[in-house]
This record gives structure tokens, sequence and C-alpha cells, in this order.
């Protein structure tokens, strides 16, 4: 396998469409993801966010149009590329331990190798002293950081991330976003990052893609500019508040638009 170029993309998603009988979620989208860039993806529910996420995964078959990975059109999930999923994802009846290792373990690794490779992820997302608690011993933020740490073991260059932080509360989020950061600096790979939160989209990405319309499309990509490493401070920081603002008011009528149609009729006011 090539690694890419600067000048050639490691995801490459061209005229990509999704449909469910009469209904399609999204079409003609072209988007490249560099082999060391973030790219984070926002819209309004029910644009298809996670529905793309899942096609880039092999997860989903596209309708139309094609992904590929390092050149390599992506029919069914393959390895290199790890996902992390909005509620964990994490076997119940497993070890928090047992949870990381299982990537490694479907991957034939011997325990020494496993125990040799699982131990310092362990430690990066900040779990020691908890391999063998269960996950309903465990925090939401705690459960995420096994879940990161388990797509993390398997050493993928490419990470898909399914609005990962949307299940726990607000300061866990912001921790979790931190720590994220921290992590990718370290060891910075093709990710793609899903999530409702614009300031979240415009925190974690070096481009954040805006998807609306019905079928939603790509209707911008705004370069952040942003210098990384990241931290508290670039919430202030006066770029971040102008993307922000500006993903807002692109977003804003589709977000309305959604509220009046789940808005219950005059009849069932009453």
């Amino acid at each position: 396998m090539e690694t890419p170029t600067a000048d050639r993309p490691r995801i490459k998603v061209s005229k990509a469409a999704k449909r469910y009988a009469d209904l399609t979620v999204f079409q003609q989208i072209d988007l490249d993801v560099g082999s060391r860039e973030i790219v984070s993806v926002v819209g309004p529910s029910g644009c298809g966010k996670t529905t793309l996420l899942r096609c880039m995964n092999g997860l989903v078959p596209l309708s139309s149009g094609s992904v590929s990975i390092d050149d390599d059109v992506v029919t069914e999930p393959r390895s290199g590329v790890a996902m992390v999923f909005q509620h964990f994802g994490l076997f119940p009846w497993k070890t928090m331990y047992d949870n990381v290792a299982y990537g490694l373990k479907i991957q034939g690794k011997s325990g020494d190798e496993i125990a040799e490779v699982a131990k310092p992820f362990i430690d990066l997302v900040g779990l020691t002293g908890f391999e063998h608690h269960y996950p309903y011993q465990l925090s939401g933020g705690m459960q995420q950081r096994a879940g990161l740490a388990r797509a993390l073991a398997v050493n993928p260059h490419v990470l898909l991330m399914d609005e990962p932080f949307s299940s726990v509360d607000a300061q866990t989020r912001e921790l979790l976003q931190f720590e994220l950061l921290r992590i990718w600096d370290s060891q910075p790979t093709s990710m793609v990052f899903v999530t409702h939160s614009i300031e979240e989209a415009v925190l974690m990405g070096d481009r954040v893609v805006v998807l609306k319309g019905r079928p939603s499309t790509i209707h911008e990509i705004i370069e952040v500019g942003i210098p990384r490493p990241r931290d508290r401070s670039t919430l202030s920081n006066a770029r971040f508040n102008e993307i922000r603002e500006h993903v807002w008011s692109i977003l804003m009528e589709d977000i309305r638009r959604a509220e009046r149609d789940i808005e219950p009729s005059p009849h069932q006011k009453r």
C-alpha cells in the first residue's frame, strides 16, 4: 500500500449519493481528506452526516459514486480504518482492557503482543487502573476514552468519528475534545469528524464541510486557518468566532425549517 503524498489525498469521495427507496439522503458529494488532516462535517439533523461516514467505512454501500482510501475503492470495512461511535460501542460483557484489546485480537495478535500495544493506549487516554472494570462501572467519559483507545490501538491511518462526544455532559465533552486534540497532535492521521456542534466542528477541523439541503449536498468547505496545537484559548480566537458565526448563518434557515416540520399542527396544539 502506497503512502499518499502531499499532492494526493488519503480519502477521496467522488460523486457520492445514498438513496433509500424514494428518499435520497445526500447526493453529489465530492471530498478529499489529506493524510494528516482533520475534516469536520456539520449540518442539520437528518442531512446524512452519519450515513456518509458509514459509507466511508464500508458499513453501508453507496447508491452511486465511490469512496477510495489510498486509491483502493471501499466496498467493506477494511484494516487501517477505525471508527469511534456516538454511543461508545463497548461490549458490556468485556472488561475495559478486553474492549481495548478487541481489534488486536481480531488481527490475531498474541496475548503478549496485545499487552505491549494496549497498555500504552490505556495510559494515553488516562484509564490506567481501570483495566478490569466493566463498562457499567465506568462513567460515560471513561467509556468513550476506552472506545478511543480501542480505535487507536490498531494503529489506524484513517479515523472516523461519529459524534463521539454527544452522549456525555458538557464538561466531559470539553475535556475529551482537548484530549483528542492532544492525542492527534502526537499521532496525526486522516480524521473525519462528524458533529452537530458548530463550535466543535471549528475547534477540531482543519476544514469544515457544511452539508445542507434535502437531499443534502456540500454547501461550502471552509478553511479554518487556526494554528495547532489548539487549546481553550482557541475558543476566544477571532477567527474561531468568525467561522462559527458564518457556519451558523448558513445552517440557520435549515434548522428553523426542521423545527417547523416537527412543530405540532394547530389541531394537535389544542
